[in-house]
C-alpha cells in the first residue's frame, strides 16, 4: 500500500467528526441551562442574570464601493434618498474617487472655502447637512457622501437628480 494512503480519511469520517464537534459545542452551551433548571439551582434571590447583547454589524471594505454602501445604509436609516449608481456617477465626475480631492481654483476656493472630498462639498454645506453617526470631517469618505446626498435631497429631491456640478 502506498505511503500516502496510510493516513487517508474518508468523507464520512470528516462529517462524523464535524458533527461530534458541533454536538459537543451544543452540549457545553446547554449545560448551564440544564443546571439552572434543576432542583439544586440557587434560590431566585441569589440567582444572577446574565444578558448578552448581540449587535449585528456589517463590515464594509475601505474602498469606494464600501464607502458608498455604508453611506447608503446610513442614508436609509435617516430617510435620505439616493442610489448607488447616482452616487458613483457624481463621485467620478467630482473627484474621480479621491477622498482627499480639493478644488483650489473655483469661486468657492477664491472665497476661502474650497470644495473637498469625494463629492466636493464646501465646509459650510458639510456642517449644515452633516448626518449624525458619521465623522465630522469632510474628508471622511462616508461622512462626505452622506452629507452631500443629504444636501442633494434637500435641494434637488435626491442625488439621483444631479447630473452636473451642484
Amino acid at each position: 500500500m502506498p505511503a500516502n494512503g496510510l493516513n487517508r480519511r474518508t468523507r464520512t469520517a470528516r462529517v462524523a467528526r464535524k458533527l461530534a464537534v458541533a454536538g459537543t459545542g451544543a452540549a457545553v452551551l446547554a449545560l448551564p441551562l440544564i443546571g439552572a433548571g434543576s432542583a439544586s439551582a440557587a434560590t431566585p434571590a441569589a440567582a444572577t442574570t446574565v444578558t448578552t447583547a448581540v449587535t449585528a454589524t456589517t463590515a464594509y471594505p475601505n474602498n469606494l464601493d464600501g464607502w458608498i454602501r455604508e453611506s447608503l445604509d446610513i442614508m436609509a436609516r435617516h430617510g435620505i434618498p439616493g442610489s448607488y449608481d447616482a452616487i458613483h456617477r457624481n463621485i467620478m465626475r467630482e473627484s474621480s474617487g479621491n477622498p482627499l480631492a480639493i478644488n483650489n481654483w473655483d469661486s468657492n476656493a477664491a472665497m476661502g472655502i474650497p470644495s473637498k472630498g469625494l463629492l466636493q462639498v464646501i465646509d459650510p454645506t458639510f456642517r449644515a447637512y452633516h448626518v449624525p453617526g458619521t465623522a465630522m470631517d469632510p474628508y471622511d469618505p462616508v461622512a462626505n457622501i452622506t452629507a452631500a446626498c443629504n444636501y442633494a435631497a434637500d435641494r434637488y429631491g435626491s442625488i439621483d437628480n444631479v447630473f452636473g456640478p451642484y
